[in-house]
């Protein structure tokens, strides 16, 4: 067994303390940087010092969560970490330097997690969290690896639960994620408080209908959900598409 391989194992049920989301916004003249990137960085993202789990994603408008809804100037890395202090030298990295290098705007979240279920390329990345009481912003994570012979009736069944998530109280950032342009594909939402992610995905009828369909329709070979505690959010948050109901969200420890 590798050291990685040995290190995964040792942290397989430990929750992390901290996981961030980098959000880095391109031009369009960038895209051929970008998608070269995207094919470098994986791995070199994986390798750095105090990474237990990353990965490099394409982003979607989250307008549709489908594969016409891909941002081709908008990428982003999810990355767990074994401490805070691992995750303070990212900006200074190899992966870190080569996207601020290429981006115009960008932004960061730190994430404490709450809740974890499913698999993620076969590893449970965030361990099994304690759960807890929130207040304030939570972030919620979809990830499925969609099985091919029902792709086509899970992106059926998208349009009316995204159409309903534009309008749900107390949402203040969505878009869609992905690893592929295709069958690979996930979600982030941020929510002012835990009440309005809950009422939402468990009494919204079209995310209901979705939710009990699931198992039925077997669209999913891989998936995971996960929600978060947002811990701070820093840099530009248009990059995330944020937007505010009455106001600025607090968010523990803001720098936003």
């Amino acid at each position: 067994m590798s050291e990685r391989s040995e290190r995964t194992s040792r942290h397989s049920s430990a929750p992390p303390e901290l996981v961030t989301l980098h959000v880095w916004r391109t031009s369009r003249g960038a895209l051929p940087r970008a998608l070269s990137r995207m094919a470098v960085d994986p791995r070199r993202l994986r390798a750095l010092p105090g990474v237990r789990f990353g990965k490099l994603l394409g982003t979607g408008t989250g307008t549709g969560f489908g594969p016409g809804d891909a941002d081709l100037t908008r990428w982003a890395a999810l990355t767990v970490w074994d401490s805070p202090a691992a995750a303070a030298d990212f900006d200074d990295s190899s992966v870190g330097r080569a996207w601020a290098r290429i981006a115009h705007a960008q932004a960061r979240v730190d994430l404490r997690p709450l809740t974890s279920r499913g698999e993620w390329s076969g590893q449970r990345p965030f361990g099994e969290p304690p759960g807890g009481q929130v207040t304030g912003p939570v972030l919620a994570l979809t990830r499925a690896r969609l099985r091919a012979r029902r792709a086509a009736t899970f992106w059926r069944a998208v349009p009316p639960v995204a159409a309903a998530l534009r309008d749900a109280p107390g949402l203040l950032a969505r878009f869609g994620v992905g690893e592929a342009p295709l069958g690979w594909q996930g979600t982030v939402s941020v929510w002012r408080d835990p009440t309005d992610l809950v009422a939402f995905a468990y009494r919204h009828p079209e995310h209901r209908a979705a939710i009990m369909r699931t198992p039925i329709a077997g669209w999913y070979a891989e998936e995971l959900f996960a929600r978060f505690e947002v811990r701070d959010v820093s840099g530009d948050r248009t990059v995330l598409g944020w937007v505010t109901d009455g106001g600025p969200a607090t968010v523990k420890g803001g720098r936003a």
